[in-house]
């Protein structure tokens, strides 16, 4: 096994129609904000950068000239949160900006929420949880229900997966250090 680090991802782009609407989508949703902006010098297109972090520049750039008939090309361009309530959050955000095809589905491992932005890209919002389940898995998730039912659902589901471990040992499976 290869132990040594991979690359992590740090930031990512995409081509868009409509720049400033597609920066405003992402500021009022997400929290990002705009860091810098400008033509490119080889990239002779407008270009936008968006960060969430002070340590971090540009976490997204968003990069003008995708055609008006052009269709997407995202698979998806997933977020993380930390809990149900920003997940929520989230899901209130973005359907307020336009956004459109919301769904939620319960991966076991995962808990997300899903829909297209307003230029049909494909988002994930997701929230870890303490279980491991072999993917792909969705169920449905329904974040009208409370916290309690939600988690004890998901461990339900989890549980009734014949492959159930707690993640810690997924990880410690993964990293080749446990059982």
């Amino acid at each position: 096994m290869n132990t040594l680090p991979g690359p992590q991802l740090a930031h990512m782009g995409i081509l868009v129609r409509d720049i400033d609407a597609m920066t405003r989508f992402y500021t009022e949703v997400f929290g990002l904000r705009l860091t810098d902006q400008g033509v490119g010098r080889t990239f002779r297109t407008k270009i936008h950068f968006m960060s969430s972090s002070p340590e971090q520049h540009h976490q997204m750039v968003l990069a003008a000239g995708r055609s008006p008939e052009g269709p997407s090309t995202v698979m998806q361009i997933s977020f993380k949160v930390q809990s149900l309530a920003q997940l929520r959050t989230v899901r209130d955000r973005a359907l307020r900006e336009g956004a459109t095809q919301m769904r939620g589905l319960n991966h076991g491992n995962a808990l997300s929420i899903y829909f297209a932005d307003i230029e049909e890209n494909t988002i994930e919002v997701y929230l870890d949880t303490p279980w491991y389940v072999p993917q792909p898995h969705g169920d449905p998730l329904d974040l009208d229900k409370s916290d309690a039912e939600i988690w004890a659902e998901t461990e339900a589901i989890c549980r009734a997966d014949p492959a159930f471990e707690p993640v810690e040992d997924w990880a410690k499976r993964f990293m080749g250090t446990g059982a």
